[in-house]
């Protein structure tokens, strides 16, 4: 089979290797130098998602982008990020590389990946983005496995043995040894009987030698292989460090698939309620919890609780069952009273606690998570005091250099509290606080911008999304709220771009075909816009918005049964769509019922004014003799648009009708 030029040598992705990012890692490994050479700018533009998937880059790539959670201690980087953010860097590292071959303009280039099957969830996930985004003559992707892979139907997947040749009939002792280098990747008949015959102290030795070499070798981080090694060697202990420093630093980076994984295997080489174990049981729990599996997560802490008598273990425990019963269970299983009782518990013991920073900590720790259950129970006022005394109390009993990142989790609740509670202005100088002490975060410019948004200065609110979108790992939402607001102001063309990048991220985001379907038909792409409605059906058959809209370029095409078909079926699903009321009324008037005219438009009114609208209303009304309402109506459309030249001209037209 033919290729195109290999990108990277052959890459490796099995898990053991490296555990997340294997594949990722590798291939950012190969191309950051050349990039440096021919574009230094797109490296830094990228600088986030690479030293992600490869974190020894850290110290030779240029920073551009680094928030507070990269700058302070491991210890205080309490930040917790979401499962979607893995996904948010493989689109990062996917606009990284569709750059750089542009830039590289060497023609089409080619990727082999083995052991894909065996692969960590990250570069799962990675490899999924880039077969879906990537266009073959830009890259292809040659995937060998031993399995086969649902759900990828572009890729062109080997299946059977990938290694090049077999190992051959060398000295079993060379075998065994040769097995343990591969760090568990190599599955060779031969080699796995040489290793299971060696005996266990030898078998030992060799994992052993092989994790020392591992450590103070040149990689800055073996998460797969260290652990493996530690885990068949000869010092338990070494085992349990090297589990859990993984085990840290895949839940700091929000590798949850790996910290669940290691955090079994921790929990299996520790003791039932011991310190270890905690720990394990914990970060897998959290993980558990963040990944939408809440009951495996509440089973955990269950377990906990039976196994530990430590105040500690019950402190912790309390608090996370209440985030589960007021955020991360399905919602059907919330419980925010459930949540209140689990959260006051967690606050009582923090309150004996002997050291008066740690007492003080913990206790607004937990006043804030109480704040989120006051929230939900709809106690706005409640919350915001909780916080408010939260952050007097953590200026007044605690060092200012310490919990820098609870801090910000108190300035951004306050903000968002402040922001419901309808206080744009003081919610505005929170978040001008909250981006003095961490300014390049960028969901707090997203959360600011949307502030704005809601408050009507578009203006300020388009360049909070710009700065959000240039200093994050890319996301729909930051796209598509931008896209809104450029279509408000008329800018076609800059909120089409922006929809196609929401389209480009996430296929399956509904809302995004509905606008560009909408926005196509405004300007005349009745082709484009029918292709927006039939993909978007595809993802959500009965969504009304999208049928709306094809009733409306039914009715553009004189297709009247087909039209009235389409908003008989929207208005089904959604009565007080306006647009399909305004759709149907539109049909009424054109074929001589401005009486049902006059019914829908006052419908669609019902939820808010609107001066075309009342434009059209008010044509109604005059279609059914009713001049005196008809002149109501382009009264008060005139006050909502005093300029539009159609609802002056129809103002002129009644001021004249008998």
């Amino acid at each position: 089979m033919g290729l195109p030029k290999l990108l990277t040598p052959v890459i490796d992705a099995h898990a053991a290797l490296r555990g997340p990012y294997t594949a990722g890692g590798a291939i950012i490994r190969a191309v950051v130098p050349t990039a440096l050479a021919i574009a230094p700018d797109l490296v830094e533009r990228h600088d986030l998602e690479i030293r992600t998937v490869a974190p020894e880059f850290r110290a030779t790539i240029p920073i551009g982008r680094e928030t507070l959670f990269h700058q302070i201690p491991d210890a205080e980087r309490t930040r917790v990020h979401s499962r979607l953010r893995t996904a948010r860097i493989a689109h990062g590292i996917a606009d990284f590389l569709n750059e750089y071959l542009r830039r590289l303009n060497t023609g089409s280039a080619a990727l082999v990946l083995e052991n894909v099957d065996q692969a960590d969830a990250t570069d799962r996930e990675l490899i999924a983005i880039l077969l879906r985004r990537f266009d073959p003559s830009l890259l292809s992707l040659l995937l060998c496995t031993r399995t086969s892979i649902e759900g990828w139907p572009q890729a062109e997947i080997i299946e059977g043995n990938t290694d090049a040749a077999p190992l051959g009939a060398e000295d079993s002792g060379d075998l065994a040894a040769r097995l343990v280098a591969s760090d568990g990747t190599c599955d060779d008949p031969q080699a796995l009987r040489a290793y299971e015959q060696l005996e266990a102290s030898e078998r030992a030795r060799l994992h052993d030698a092989r994790a020392d070499e591992l450590v103070t070798g040149d990689w800055s981080w073996r998460l797969g292989a260290i652990p493996y090694h530690r885990e068949r060697g000869t010092d338990p202990d070494a085992a349990v460090t090297a589990l859990a420093a993984a085990q840290d630093h895949c839940f700091a980076l929000a590798f949850h698939e790996a910290c669940v994984d290691l955090g079994r295997r921790g929990r299996a080489r520790t003791e039932p309620g011991g310190g270890s174990w905690w720990r394990f049981t914990r970060q897998m729990a959290l993980s558990l919890a963040l990944l939408g599996q809440g009951e495996q997560s509440e089973a955990l802490y269950d377990e906990a609780y039976a196994a530990s008598a430590d105040p500690a273990v019950h402190r912790v425990a309390g608090y996370e069952i209440a985030m589960l019963y007021t955020r991360h269970h399905d919602p059907k299983r919330h419980d925010h009273m459930r949540a209140m009782a689990s959260i006051n518990a967690a606050i009582a013991v923090a309150s004996l606690l002997p050291d008066p920073q740690d007492r003080a900590f913990y206790e607004i720790f937990y006043q804030n998570g109480k704040a989120l259950i006051e929230l939900r129970l709809g106690n706005r006022a409640g919350a915001l005091r909780l916080v408010d005394e939260g952050i007097a109390r953590m200026d007044r009993e605690l060092p200012s250099d310490r919990h820098l990142l609870d801090r910000c989790t108190l300035l951004s609740n306050r903000a968002r509290l402040l922001a419901v509670l309808g206080d744009t202005v003081e919610a505005l100088r929170a978040y001008d606080a909250l981006l003095t002490v961490d300014p390049d975060y960028a969901e707090y410019h997203f959360d600011r911008a949307n502030l704005l948004r809601s408050a009507g200065q578009d203006e300020a609110a388009l360049a909070a999304y710009d700065i959000a979108i240039r200093l994050g790992p890319p996301f729909p939402e930051m796209y598509f709220n931008r896209a809104v607001l450029h279509q408000a102001h008329g800018d076609a063309c800059a909120a089409l771009r922006d929809l196609g990048r929401v389209l480009e991220l996430e296929p399956g985001y509904v809302d995004a075909y509905v606008n560009r379907a909408g926005l196509r038909t405004m300007i005349g792409d009745d082709d484009g816009a029918a292709d927006d409605i039939r993909t978007g059906l595809s993802v959500d058959p009965g969504n009304p918005h999208l049928i709306c809209v094809r009733g409306q370029l039914a009715a553009a095409a004189g297709d009247v049964e087909q039209a009235r078909c389409d908003f008989d079926t929207a208005l089904a699903a959604e009565p007080g769509l306006a647009a399909a009321l305004a759709g149907r009324a539109a049909l009424a008037e054109a074929h001589g019922d401005p009486t049902a005219a006059v019914r829908d438009l006052t419908r669609a009114l019902a939820a808010g004014e609107d001066a075309a609208l009342l434009y059209n209303r008010a044509v109604a009304h005059r279609s059914a003799g009713q001049l005196a309402e008809a002149r109501t109506d382009i009264a008060h459309a005139l006050t909502l648009a005093p300029d539009d030249p159609d609802i002056l001209q129809l103002r002129v037209e009644l001021e004249s009708a008998d």
